[in-house]
């Protein structure tokens, strides 16, 4: 499907105003909600939308193709794992390194998502798609990095290395869970929003579970999970629950019709917007490396969606050939001409 252009190009949008609305809900520097509950409602929003998309396509003449055998259902909790062991890397990898070093080695995923893509999808990637990924994880990283003199770019390599390791584990499993939802999404040729029910299903799940253990951890002092599920939510607040659910759904759209990188060049594409959106919005200075960062982003843009005919000019000798072919011919004629009159 060819829509995945416009699709991709609504994720980054989306993505990229993630982290603005974020920063937006705060008051005072802090939350007054529950950060923990946003996820959880977006895994419902999901849900809930992926269920009336699915009851409406069961009600229209051609009625979804639906696998419900269990060794298939059996699948979809996986990716909730991954995604539940790798937050806890997150915040294990945090108290090895500083917040800005976490953010550059998080471009590793970049790189780790194309291995995974290759290894496990079977999909082969050229040369100059290898040196695009390559080229849009160090444009994304150059970006990130701070003006030399600043004592944070020497924080860079001077982590313990505990925390490269865990860095590289949280960039591996951050690719995993994505290369193996796009194995769940094309296993077969069941409906996209059946998919997404059972996928969400145990999102938001898992994410009720993370809920419930945080209540047992702080010993109830703030009530149960469902007492404080909305408690101190403005319309921001809301904004970013949306936000948040529309990007899943799109992203199993992409995973379903298009690829990991294409999501991985959305989501890349989108911390760049947010960068120079935040310039006009909370006075964010502008670095040279952020302008280097995006022109090679931009670079690698297009080495990797670009038609390898459009990145190499066809050769001269092509254009002057017809000529060439017309002089020997002529020349030809004229001399078997002139054996015939003179043998």
């Amino acid at each position: 499907m060819q829509q995945w252009y416009f699709v991709a190009a609504l994720l980054t949008i989306l993505t990229s105003s993630q982290g603005i609305l974020t920063t937006l809900s705060q008051s005072n520097g802090g939350y007054k909600y529950d950060y923990a509950t946003v996820p959880f409602l977006a895994e419902v929003f999901k849900l809930l939308v992926s269920s009336f998309l699915l009851w409406k396509e069961s009600k229209s003449s051609n009625h979804p193709q639906m696998t419900t055998e269990w060794t298939t259902v059996c699948l979809f909790p996986i990716p909730s794992i991954i995604y539940l062991i790798h937050n806890n890397v997150q915040f294990a990898t945090l108290t090895f390194v500083d917040t800005s070093t976490y953010q550059i080695m998080g471009n590793l995923k970049i790189v780790t998502t194309g291995i995974l893509f290759r290894l496990f999808l079977r999909k082969k990637l050229s040369n100059l798609q290898w040196i695009a990924i390559i080229l849009l994880a160090v444009g994304t990283t150059t970006s990130q990095v701070k003006s030399c003199g600043e004592s944070s770019c020497n924080s860079l390599f001077s982590a313990p290395i505990q925390g490269y390791m865990l860095g590289i584990l949280s960039a591996c499993l951050s690719a995993l869970a994505g290369v193996y939802t796009e194995f769940l999404m094309k296993k077969n040729n069941d409906s996209l929003y059946w998919q997404n029910v059972q996928l969400y299903t145990f999102g938001a799940l898992f994410n009720m579970a993370r809920l419930l253990v945080d209540d047992f951890r702080s010993g109830f002092e703030s009530g149960p999970w469902w007492q404080r599920l909305i408690d101190g939510y403005s319309f921001t607040t809301w904004m970013v629950v949306l936000n948040l659910g529309s990007t899943g759904l799109l992203v199993s759209w992409l995973m379903k019709y298009a690829d990991n990188i294409v999501k991985v060049y959305s989501t890349s594409m989108a911390m760049l917007l947010t960068m120079v959106l935040s310039v006009y919005l909370f006075s964010f200075k502008p670095t040279l490396q952020l302008f280097l960062g995006i022109i090679i982003c931009m670079v690698s843009l297009h080495l990797y969606f670009a038609p390898p005919s459009s990145l190499v000019d066809s050769p001269v000798t092509t254009k002057i050939l017809p000529k060439c072919v017309d002089d020997v011919s002529v020349h030809l004629s004229t001399d078997s001409s002139h054996k015939v009159s003179h043998p």
